[in-house]
């Protein structure tokens, strides 16, 4: 049976050239990064030579790259860290209904002690309006985090709209880009961002590593706290390997991106014609334009799409509902709702998110399978 992987957005497979890169770190340069000796040195200088490449690809300096566990502890971090450091200036945080669980249980946390939260509702496409957000700006908002792109729908926000108004009103603000760095071309200075979260695995790096970029002058607060490795900002011996595998798979990711843009979306723009031609009753999610290149979300009606992504399974195709963080809870996704679909519409989604191992062939497959599935689940729907 044909195996086709089509939920990059949830995780990609790291690079062979990743693992290479990371060998030597698990056994001869395996040194305490702060210990005095030649072995500690050793790790120490891997650390700081993957620190400063991976603030050159993003367009940062060093000192403004804090290596976490993932995109979840960074968007903790920032977000926390952030919230607690400007207390004295205000408690009003500002954020999009869409955002991350790791956004939005942060938020919901703060609330627990304190803390003011409003989150700015979405239109149809899963875009915030940045009108609305200048008249939520109150004088007591100190921070401003909206996701750079949606997991579930691929949408990409105006993050450079936002940043300018977070800058006219002295505002901290922070990203969530876990979805875009690697993905599509990013440089934190245009931007015009404060903070930003990355995690290495959805980039074809190793799970367990991430980062995030705080710029210089920002101030914060630790979350984690002990030894006082990165500067203080976060505390724990650092993961040399992983991290060495993060600066490999992000080199690779933005050493190719053009090319890898070009190819995806083509293969994107195939699928979701095969779809729109030869599947009646589909509906698109997702902005037509500001999108990733590698993500499509529809509606099918009258199916579930659970029932549909098991199929799909059974056939060797991988995909998704919505979100992999929020499908364990078995809720409908609130990014969908979100944006306005409701009954079949929503019950009838699934997510494909493409990647870098896909073909033409994955697409023809996965176009004929699917029909095939969505007739004879229509046939044997009660819908």
């Amino acid at each position: 049976m044909k195996k086709v992987y089509l939920d990059y957005a949830a995780t990609s497979p790291c690079e062979l050239e990743v693992v290479e890169e990371m060998r030597d770190y698990w056994d001869r340069i395996f040194g305490n990064p702060s210990s005095m000796h030649s072995w500690g040195e050793a790790a120490q200088n891997a650390l700081q030579e993957s620190r400063a490449k991976v603030a050159w690809l993003i367009g940062a300096k060093p000192e403004e790259i804090v290596f976490t566990s993932g995109g979840t502890e960074s968007n903790n971090t920032a977000i926390k860290s952030v919230a607690w450091a400007y207390s004295y200036k205000g408690n009003h945080i500002i954020s999009s209904a869409i955002e991350h669980p790791s956004v939005l249980e942060s938020l919901k946390f703060l609330e627990k002690t304190g803390f003011k939260v409003t989150l700015l509702e979405v239109d149809r496409f899963g875009r915030i309006d940045t009108k609305e957000l200048e008249k939520s700006i109150g004088p007591h908002t100190i921070l401003i985090s909206v996701m750079h792109a949606n997991n579930e729908i691929g949408t990409i926000e105006p993050i450079e709209e936002v940043a300018a108004i977070a800058r006219k009103r002295g505002i901290v603000l922070h990203t969530d880009a876990v979805q875009t760095i690697g993905h599509i071309p990013l440089d934190v200075k245009d931007l015009g961002i404060d903070l930003l979260s990355s995690s290495a695995h959805k980039f074809y790096g190793p799970k367990g590593i991430g980062f995030f970029y705080i710029k210089k002058g920002t101030k914060m607060e630790p979350l984690i706290h002990g030894g006082g490795q990165e500067k203080g900002r976060r505390s724990s011996t650092e993961n040399i390997p992983s991290i060495v595998g993060l600066r490999k798979a992000l080199e690779i990711s933005i050493g190719s991106i053009q090319k890898e843009i070009q190819k995806i979306s083509s293969l994107r723009d195939r699928l979701k014609e095969e779809i729109r031609k030869n599947i009646p009753q589909v509906s698109f999610n997702g902005h037509p334009e500001h999108i990733l290149p590698n993500s499509l979300s529809f509606s099918v009606k009258n199916i579930d799409g659970e029932a549909l992504a098991m199929r799909l399974n059974m056939e060797g195709i991988a995909c998704s509902t919505g979100s992999a963080c929020s499908s364990e809870k078995g809720l409908p996704s609130y990014t969908l709702q979100a944006i306005g679909l409701k009954g079949e519409l929503l019950r009838g989604a699934i997510r494909f998110s493409l990647g870098r191992q896909n073909n033409s062939e994955d697409i023809e497959y996965c176009a004929k399978v699917l029909k095939k599935e969505i007739e004879e689940l229509r046939r044997i729907s009660p819908l």
